[in-house]
């Protein structure tokens, strides 16, 4: 693992209080001037965690949310699984993108769905393994994230062959060279990934609508007495319209 510092922005409380009807009746005067480690995995174009490029649209929106807040934000990078455990030990305050499952909320407190529902697609390479119906799946083997959650019925059926990595990138070259034969994905990282890599694969029929994403604290971190900050921070970026263009930037860079 490796530590990647961005560069905290601080506007001042000011800001929140300027808004009226939004921030002002929550007491944002008194939030600390925290510095926040948010726990990411290199996974475009969420989260991009490159040499010459540290972007991507949930940490662009955190990034907003920390400017408002008047926190400075380092981010800790380390696989999905691995920032699961960090979470759970408190060694990072913050989550972007889990889903929200009771046994994560042992140890993590889901401020705010910050973030636009996915599709769950099938990726397949060979038309032996194109994917019509969820009986379909049964005799393949499916590339899953480790530690990642797509949705129930397909996170508990233990018949299925599911072969787990630690970044979709090693998915999908996995899918490429035939050692995977379906890998499933959210809709935006399955494609922006293979325009990436250059991999030319198809999309199954079958796909699962997806939940929306959350911003994620841990219940051991002090974050988590601005909950309600978070959210505040959150609605003003909302009725400013940064949040809709933010998503509209990165959907825009699916189509390949």
């Amino acid at each position: 693992m490796r530590w990647i510092a961005l560069k905290g922005v601080r506007a001042g409380i000011l800001m929140l209080l300027w808004a009226p009807g939004v921030l002002s009746q929550q007491g944002t005067e008194t939030v600390e001037p925290l510095t926040v480690t948010v726990g990411v995995d290199h996974s475009p174009p969420y989260r991009i965690l490159e040499p010459s490029q540290k972007s991507g649209l949930y940490l662009e929106l955190f990034e907003e949310i920390a400017d408002r807040l008047g926190w400075r934000v380092q981010y800790r990078e380390a696989p999905f699984r691995r920032i699961l455990l960090l979470m759970r030990k408190g060694e990072v305050d913050v989550m972007l993108g889990p889903l929200r499952t009771e046994e994560r909320e042992e140890f993590m407190t889901f401020v705010a769905p910050a973030f636009p529902p996915e599709r769950r697609l099938f990726f397949y390479v060979s038309e032996s393994n194109r994917i019509e119906r969820y009986s379909d799946l049964p005799g393949k083997v499916i590339g899953i994230l480790e530690g990642a959650r797509y949705f129930t019925r397909f996170d508990n059926d233990q018949a299925l062959h599911k072969e787990s990595a630690a970044h979709y990138e090693n998915l999908m070259m996995m899918l490429q060279r035939g050692r995977v034969d379906v890998v499933v994905a959210p809709e935006l990282v399955g494609l922006y990934t293979l325009r990436a890599q250059g991999i030319d694969a198809n999309i199954s029929p079958l796909f699962v609508p997806g939940d929306r994403s959350w911003i994620a604290v841990s219940n051991q971190s002090p974050a988590r007495r601005y909950a309600e900050d978070i959210r505040a921070a959150l609605k003003l970026i909302e009725r400013e319209g940064i949040r809709e263009d933010l998503v509209l930037k990165y959907q825009e860079q699916k189509a390949y």
